[in-house]
């Protein structure tokens, strides 16, 4: 579908929507200073096409951070969520939410868990699973003191339990004390899975549960190793301990696949879903299967999750990627786009170490031993008209919409190799 279709379809003129002037300055002084912002100020999408305050257009390779599925505007989603707003929005789960049900059965029928939790976010979706675990530890296992193995490199959300799952000091440092229970162990390394389980059961505690990304995206975009998982998941069978997957950043079709976990051979005993399941409308899921289903009335709660709204979104979504085939298209421009990027890469030897990933979401690593940084590249590309984001200090992330074109694919690349150029002449 064209850029001009979709605007046409969305009912949404270019100059159109509330307009906010850029004041940087008075933004800063009501707004708390978590984020490093670059210095532009987006208004309005379309497609992958996104324009700032001043006119410019951007084609966006970041998608919210690979939270954009449908990219902007989409007609489908632009009708739901129409719709939904003028009939009901919002109401408590105390009562039945039949699109809500719709969503979680759909999501039932493409994986392999058995029951859905709704929450707003991956953080939430994330604590879901701990709390789902230590439950399961304490009522099944009888372990007073549960301890949920997390990797090296791993991101899991901001919350105070997420912020500890997630191995990586930057993230945690001023939060002490961390909550107890997270041990980390060096990703794809499956001895140090065993070591551990080994070292740590002992007396009251025990390791109850193993949490991973099926591909690390914060920590590099780095894939999950076939073998690695495989062994994993006999582990954990013969040892009764439950395996979480964070899927909140490579699930919902952004691999090619649905799941990250059906590139490794798998099925988790729990796994986690949001950013791209919304496509933009907050939304995440925890779900799991029947076995460790141990959640009863008052166990765990949204106030907002699961709402009439976020979940007629994300049922579009779901139903989208299906009926348009999308997740073929995922596969064809993640070739293209890894291919191009490798090709980059053999100009550029001295500077870029590999290209990496799954479908559309893909890593371009620069070398360790020079001072080039990700985020050099990144601003050398928005200055191109292309948006890119770090995942980390030296890798370069591509997280399209996953609606993106080849001819987008390729406009891209030429983005990336002047960016290059311009950041090594």
């Amino acid at each position: 579908m064209s850029l001009e279709t979709l605007v046409e379809n969305s009912s949404i003129p270019a100059e159109s929507g509330v307009s906010v002037p850029y004041d940087p300055e008075g933004f800063d002084a009501s707004v708390m200073s978590t984020y490093g912002r670059y210095p532009l100020a987006l208004e309005r999408g379309a497609g992958c096409r996104l324009w700032d305050s001043e006119g410019r257009e951007y084609l966006d390779f970041v998608a919210g951070i690979a939270t954009c599925t449908l990219g902007h505007a989409h007609p489908a989603l632009v009708e739901t969520v129409t719709r939904q707003i003028q009939t009901l929005h919002h109401v408590s789960n105390l009562y039945y939410i039949p699109v809500q049900g719709e969503l979680a059965k759909w999501l039932i029928d493409h994986s392999c868990a058995d029951r859905a939790f709704f929450c707003n976010s991956g953080a939430e979706a994330n604590e879901g699973a701990i709390k789902l675990a230590r439950k399961y530890a304490h009522t099944v296992k009888g372990i007073e003191k549960p301890i949920i193995l997390t990797a090296h490199a791993s991101f899991h959300g901001r919350t105070l339990a997420t912020i500890t799952a997630t191995g990586q000091p930057k993230y945690q440092k001023n939060f002490a004390p961390l909550m107890p229970g997270f041990y980390y162990v060096p990703y794809n390394d499956i001895g140090a899975i065993k070591n551990a389980i080994a070292t740590l059961d002992e007396g009251d505690q025990g390791v109850t549960a193993i949490m991973l990304e099926a591909l690390q995206g914060e920590g590099g975009v780095r894939p999950g190793d076939v073998k690695y998982f495989q062994e994993l998941r006999k582990i954990c069978d013969e040892n009764d301990i439950l395996l979480i997957l964070d899927e909140v950043q490579v699930g919902m079709g952004r691999s090619g696949k649905f799941w990250g976990y059906e590139h490794l051979g798998i099925e988790p005993d729990i796994f986690t879903s949001a950013k791209g399941l919304g496509g933009g409308i907050p939304i995440g899921a925890t779900l799991c299967k029947k076995h460790c289903d141990v959640f009863q009335p008052g166990d765990h709660a949204s106030t907002y999750g699961g709402n009439p709204f976020a979940c007629a979104a994300a049922l579009t979504v779901c139903q989208t990627l299906e009926r348009d085939n999308i997740l073929q298209n995922v596969q064809d421009r993640g070739e293209q786009l890894r291919a191009g990027l490798s090709a980059i890469a053999s100009k550029y030897p001295d500077q870029i170490s590999e290209v990496r990933g799954w479908g559309l979401i893909n890593g371009m690593e620069l070398k360790a031993e020079i001072d080039l940084t990700s985020a050099d590249v990144v601003k050398a590309a928005i200055a191109d008209g292309l948006l890119l984001v770090p995942a980390g200090p030296k890798v370069i992330r591509f997280v399209p919409p996953l609606i993106v074109s080849a001819e987008e694919v390729n406009q891209a690349l030429q983005a990336v190799e002047r960016a290059m150029a311009t950041v090594t002449a």
